[in-house]
């Protein structure tokens, strides 16, 4: 993966949850930040991540560092936040510029097809309704995420982190390693998804 160049991708606009266009170097400009790059609002294993995070959000908040959520489009946003899912603030890359800059890719719409009707998508989904977490099919099923780690005035990229799978997410131990911090929480148990796309 080509180094980040904070200051291209710092003036990528993006929209926050009450409308308002901000630039994402400004959600970094006075304190460190851990962007959370989701799929989908509705994607059900996004959820069970984002909620996973929020794990970390006291320490995170303990140690002067921001939690913020990213989603390529506004669909699912408003029942989403609603969820509580996610302990951090929201915002929508309506343009997909952060996602592209970062390397965060596309899937076809014909790798879609078997997962969705797969036997270990219909696990994963089971899994994650256990935990009391829905998910829907609405939006767009074709993005991948990931996450972004910056220090406090874009000094430095901490973690830079792409799935390979709709279903990769990182360990809470690798986002509290990046940021030397320490945290003490269970990480429960996630969700499994295959190598085709985790569409719920």
């Amino acid at each position: 993966m080509a180094e980040i160049e904070l200051k291209k991708i710092g003036i990528n606009v993006l929209k926050s949850a009450s409308g308002e266009s901000v630039e994402l170097q400004s959600l970094w400009r006075d304190q460190p930040v851990v962007l959370f790059f989701l799929r989908r609002f509705g994607c059900q294993v996004c959820r069970w991540t984002a909620a996973e995070i929020s794990k970390l959000e006291p320490a995170l908040k303990a140690n002067g560092i921001s939690l913020v959520g990213i989603g390529p489009e506004e669909t699912g946003m408003k029942e989403f936040s609603e969820g509580g899912f996610f302990k951090g603030d929201l915002y929508i890359d309506e343009k997909k510029q952060c996602y592209k800059d970062l390397g965060f890719k596309r899937y076809t719409a014909l790798s879609l097809v078997p997962a969705a009707l797969g036997k270990k998508v219909r696990d994963a989904a089971a899994k994650a309704k256990a935990q009391g977490i829905q998910g829907n099919f609405s939006g767009d099923l074709l993005q991948s995420g990931g996450m972004l780690i910056v220090t406090k005035g874009g000094g430095q990229v901490l973690l830079h982190f792409v799935q390979d799978s709709p279903g990769d997410d990182l360990p809470l131990d690798d986002i509290t390693k990046a940021l030397s911090i320490s945290a003490d929480v269970q990480a429960g148990e996630r969700p499994q998804c295959n190598d085709d796309v985790c569409t719920r």
